[in-house]
């Protein structure tokens, strides 16, 4: 079987994310997919990687992968090339289980769990889509849906907290502090602001206790002092980890935040391969090891990111808030890692325009997110997708180069 041709595929009002479809001569499709920066990731896949791939056999997984995350450039970064690798390699994974009639956890070792449990990032239907805001401080800010989370966790989070709950969901993630830093530049945040950003901690415990785990999103917008001086003020609502509380380029400096914050340390979805996950376990700079699939250079260098990790004692965590095939990517890596702790997701996305982009979702059940069946991922794009008259859709192959 021999590789001959890639196509990318992009919708306008999804903008941030990439579909990767790898053609080979036995008719057989890999998909892909990758996330933010999709215009660059485009042209570097036609211009770049088409001329290395096309013609080759898409069963070198390993081969190619070192080819495409050891780069002159890009090799450390979860910038365009290492996301071109990573849609690259989750495509191939694809290829492969569909040649041999597998799902990709089989083919990674086999499930380890017959369900792995999840946790709600409370974003909106909205949230990474063109033209979004990221930061909803506007409590009028009207919903869209029952799922509306973000704008949810500003106005009751106590009552999104049970809401939650009564799906069986008992873990969540907010970043009530992110205005705070856009404001600030992420230096210092005033005592009343620190109070007003607790308040959706105080709400949730006050409403269910300790039956809901809370995470805490900082995605890497504060100084040291200022992380610290929020883990002070978040330590009597035990939160379940901290994440990405400092910039992802310091492991001395987040090792120092690890041992004065008296908080679990989450790292890094924008962190990619080994080397770089290497540098922050040897400081003990992390508790809980997040990868994005799609970020750090696609699925073989995330198992070998989580085996790593697991010599080290640490739990691993994908993160998802993506497209469709990473999500199916991801649950497909957590539900065949041994040391997986939890599979991130978004219900105001897999209840809503998820299901328009791809043939099957996954089954999601009291908090738990259940195997895909068939070859491969499991899933196809739609015709939603392929026959938009929107869709940007360029094919490089043999005839092209």
């Amino acid at each position: 079987m021999k590789i001959t041709a890639l196509e990318t595929i992009q919708l306008p009002h999804l903008n941030n994310i990439l579909w990767l479809r790898i053609h080979t001569d036995e008719g057989l499709i890999g998909l892909g997919e990758t996330f933010r920066g999709a215009d660059a990731v485009a042209t570097y896949l036609h211009r770049e990687v088409a001329p290395i791939l096309v013609g080759r056999d898409p069963l070198e997984i390993d081969a190619i992968s070192k080819t495409l995350t050891e780069t002159y450039v890009g090799f450390r970064s979860s910038g365009v090339e290492m996301r071109a690798a990573s849609a690259v390699d989750i495509a191939l994974w694809d290829l492969f289980g569909k040649a041999v009639g597998q799902p990709v956890h089989q083919l990674l070792g086999g499930l380890s769990r017959p369900r792995i449990r999840t946790y709600n990032t409370c974003a909106g239907y909205t949230y990474n889509k063109s033209g979004a805001r990221r930061y909803i401080g506007d409590r009028d800010t009207p919903a869209e849906g029952p799922y509306e989370d973000q704008i949810a966790f500003t106005r009751d989070a106590g009552a999104l907290a049970q809401s939650l709950l009564e799906e069986g969901i008992t873990a969540m993630k907010i970043w009530p502090f992110d205005p705070y830093a856009v404001t600030s530049g992420g230096n210092f945040i005033h005592r009343s602001d620190l109070d007003k950003a607790l308040e959706p901690f105080r709400l949730i415990r006050d409403a269910v206790g300790d039956k809901m785990e809370v995470m805490v999103e900082l995605h890497s917008m504060w100084d040291l002092p200022s992380a610290l001086a929020i883990a002070r003020g978040l330590q009597e609502f035990r939160p379940f980890w901290a994440e990405d509380p400092i910039k992802m380029q310091d492991p001395e400096a987040l090792a120092t935040y690890a041992m004065r914050s008296g908080l679990p340390v989450c790292a890094s979805e924008t962190v990619a391969t080994r080397s770089q996950f290497l540098e922050l376990l040897r400081k003990g700079a992390a508790d809980y090891v997040m990868l994005d699939v799609s970020w750090c250079g696609g699925l073989s260098e995330a198992k070998k990111i989580a085996t790593m990790a697991e010599a080290f004692q640490r739990p691993v965590a994908p993160h998802d808030c993506t497209g469709p095939v990473v999500f199916a990517a991801s649950i497909h890596l957590s539900l065949n890692l041994p040391n997986a702790i939890f599979q991130e997701s978004v219900r105001a996305y897999y209840s809503s325009w998820y299901r328009d982009l791809v043939t099957v979702m996954p089954r999601i059940v009291d908090g738990h997110i259940h195997p895909f069946e068939g070859s491969g991922l499991g899933l196809e794009l739609s015709p939603f997708v392929l026959d938009n008259p929107d869709a940007v859709i360029r094919r490089t192959g043999r005839g092209d180069l």
